[in-house]
């Protein structure tokens, strides 16, 4: 018998049959009688300022509306109540300023919750009471006597946050032997590139006289002997902090994931960065992301030394799971200014404890090192964050960069300088012709810029660092950021701090690198968006964008900008949803 091949109208019967088969059966399916009808999350908002962050001056809209997490119309409220109305809910601003999220330039979401359960209240005015060494004591000893489960959970009384420029002195084992003898004791520098430790955990970490300074980093000794004061510097300090990381139980790592969001949102932010991720930390925005629980976006860059893995995920590339992605990679090139620790070309005005005159700093890698890191993210077409304080570290950074440039070429990388806090005239040249984009740290003006002053840099010095408005007549856009946890993720002391450069004190550190509310505003906002390759879905108020939003008490381009430091968030909505409302 032959069989015949069957003709095209055979087949469109068969499949017209088929298609037929399952409408009737799909009709015949009555919906549960308990079954609620599909809400459409939409929401028009209005009556206030709506600023869309769209051209190089300030526009307005009269009314938003989102739809599913996705903005759908800007325009007048007219056309808005004419299209939407009855078919949305409606939001009266009642006078407020809504403007896009506010997107991280540059900081640590994850690292940020370990203030949330740790001993926070030693970071200085205005943000906590540790203004002097025995109220740092103080501090841990009521944190200590509050915190029994986690201390037998995790083994560690730890805090974040001393600040030595504000301290009567620089702590000591001796210091934190008085909180206990028994466990081990951590403070952590507010840099987060330093840290104190007391006897026993100095003991488990196996630090002692017979222990050499590691490359990059500084074991501090005893005056006059070998043995460790409990001040370790860089990559003496950093093993230390993995293993108090590492100690947290997996229940305690996800509550401080979700904490760093919530105080995220609470200033304003809707998307949020984490540079230098550790493998530990990967695993806990995987497991979040997986299990749909991140209440911001997290855009991660793994540390390239440590944490090559997260670059080899799913989760790495454009596009985000669950509100998680991989963007590229951190490198840590040296330290911190207020640290001493930040690497110069030109010494410290006054040289930290156990240095002497001339100090420079250090960097993290040989030139040969640094291009072989440069090289391979290159390589892997892998963006780059760079940590680069000093000048010369940024130098060391920029040759790397251009010698990678001229291998491998550089179309579109945006490598990013993070810090640039004491980038040179010559240097900002040498960005642009390189196209390394620069997230500048503008709160040093506020937090420690008499300190730069006094100690740090000198005045000439301390005058241009993060020079935004040099950078800006360069032609070099730029965001701004808080590198929390070292300080709170306070999107308005950042916008406040570049928009007026004005310190504890009062003083104005460098008026000539103040720009105007609305250029600060781009850093938080297109600018940002577009640092993270995310110019198309977020920055700016537009149509086909995500619905993240921020809401101010008052707008910001229409107050005394002294001023701008006092701004309430009042409200932060992360694509459609409200995540932060304040009380």
């Amino acid at each position: 018998m032959t069989h015949q091949k069957p003709t095209n109208n055979l087949i469109w019967n068969l499949i017209l049959t088929l298609f037929l088969g399952i409408f009737l059966i799909s009709c015949d399916q009555k919906p549960a009688a308990n079954a609620a009808p599909y809400e459409l999350n939409q929401t028009i908002y209005f009556g206030g300022d709506i600023i869309t962050m769209v051209g190089d001056e300030p526009e307005y809209v009269e009314a938003v509306v989102q739809r599913e997490g996705y903005i759908v119309f800007t325009g007048t409220k007219a056309e808005a109540m004419e299209r939407f109305q009855g078919k949305a809910k409606e939001v009266d601003l009642k006078g407020s300023t809504m403007l896009p999220g506010f997107i991280d330039g540059h900081g640590h979401v994850v690292t940020c919750g370990l203030q949330a359960v740790g001993a926070k209240d030693i970071l200085p005015s205005p943000d906590g009471n540790g203004n002097s060494v025995a109220e740092v004591i103080a501090i841990l000893n009521t944190w200590k006597d509050e915190n029994q489960e986690l201390i037998e959970k995790s083994g560690w009384i730890h805090g974040f946050g001393y600040d030595d420029a504000l301290l009567d002195y620089y702590p000591t084992k001796e210091d934190l032997d008085k909180v206990s003898t028994e466990y081990p004791v951590m403070i952590i520098h507010q840099s987060a590139h330093l840290s104190v430790l007391n006897t026993k955990a100095l003991e488990l970490m196996g630090y002692d006289e017979n222990s050499k300074d590691p490359a990059g980093g500084v074991i501090r000794r005893m005056e006059g002997s070998n043995e460790p004061n409990g001040v370790l510097e860089e990559t003496a300090h950093f093993p230390a902090f993995l293993k108090l990381m590492s100690a947290f139980d997996p229940e305690t790592s996800q509550t401080m994931l979700l904490e760093g969001q919530k105080l995220y949102a609470s200033f304003g932010y809707t998307t949020g960065q984490d540079g230098r991720t550790a493998p530990g930390d990967t695993h806990s925005l995987e497991v979040a992301s997986g299990e749909d629980e991140l209440l911001i976006d997290i855009v991660s860059y793994p540390d390239l030394e440590l944490n090559k893995a997260a670059l080899r995920s799913d989760f790495y590339g454009k596009n985000y799971k669950n509100k998680y992605r991989v963007a590229g990679v951190k490198l840590s090139i040296d330290g911190s200014p207020q640290g001493k620790t930040a690497w110069l070309s030109q010494p410290y005005l006054v040289p930290p404890p156990g240095q002497k005159e001339g100090y420079l700093g250090y960097p993290t890698f040989t030139d040969e090192e640094l291009q072989a890191l440069v090289d391979t993210a290159y390589v892997n077409n892998w963006q780059i964050l760079a940590h680069v304080n000093g000048d010369a570290a940024v130098q060391q950074y920029i040759n790397a960069i251009k010698k990678a440039n001229k291998a491998y070429g550089n179309e579109d990388r945006r490598n990013v300088a993070i810090h640039a806090q004491t980038v040179r005239m010559d240097q900002l040249d040498e960005f642009v012709e390189e196209k390394i984009w620069p997230s500048f740290f503008p709160m040093h003006t506020y937090y420690w810029g008499d300190y730069h002053v006094s100690s740090v840099l000198g005045e000439e010095r301390a005058f241009f660092i993060s020079p935004t408005a040099t950078a800006l007549k360069k032609g070099l856009k730029f965001t701004s950021h808080h590198d929390a946890p070292v300080a709170y993720p306070n999107a308005i002391r950042v916008l406040s701090a570049t928009v007026t450069r004005a310190s504890r004190s009062g003083a104005i550190i460098g008026p000539d690198e103040r720009v105007s509310p609305y250029i600060a505003l781009k850093a938080l906002t297109e600018w940002a968006a577009y640092q993270h390759f995310e110019e198309s879905s977020k920055g700016t108020l537009e149509k086909g964008k995500k619905a993240d939003f921020v809401v101010l008490d008052k707008n910001p381009l229409k107050i005394d900008p002294m001023e701008l430091a006092n701004l309430q968030v009042m409200s932060t909505i992360k694509q459609g949803k409200v995540i932060y409302e304040k009380e």
